[in-house]
């Protein structure tokens, strides 16, 4: 019987509170790693899908010549294809680096988060910031 007292004991322990400081600051650490990334995916989802929707617009403003042929019945699915290219597009720039968007996002986005975190914690941010 002991045995068995024993395994909840140790299972208790490890799916409990924290029993420690480092306990603590290992679970935090573990929990910043995964808000930096959803910031900084966002951030760079955010970038993309707003060139995706500057190129479509761009498209639809300079992609007809004038005096062209606008056959509107022959491309029933044109503006759903070109949409989707201009997504596409969008992703492979924001990829590529973009143009700074999400990184200023992301910028303001960790400090919006750093001082939520401080303030959860007591501590001040430094003067100025």
């Amino acid at each position: 019987m002991s045995g068995t007292s024993t395994i909840g004991a140790i299972s208790g322990a490890i799916t409990g509170p924290p029993a420690n400081a480092a306990d603590t600051a290992i679970r935090q650490a573990g929990s910043a790693a995964t808000t930096n990334a959803k910031i900084e995916k966002s951030a760079k989802d955010f970038e993309s899908i707003l060139l995706g929707s500057w190129l479509q617009q761009a498209e639809q403003s300079f992609g007809s010549l004038p005096g062209g042929d606008d056959d509107g019945d022959a491309d029933v699915g044109k503006d759903q294809f070109q949409g989707i290219a201009m997504q596409q597009m969008g992703s492979a720039l924001t990829a590529a680096g973009g143009i700074g968007i999400a990184k200023m996002i992301s910028k303001q986005l960790h400090k919006a988060e750093d001082a939520r975190v401080a303030s959860a914690s007591g501590d001040h941010p430094p003067k100025g910031e």
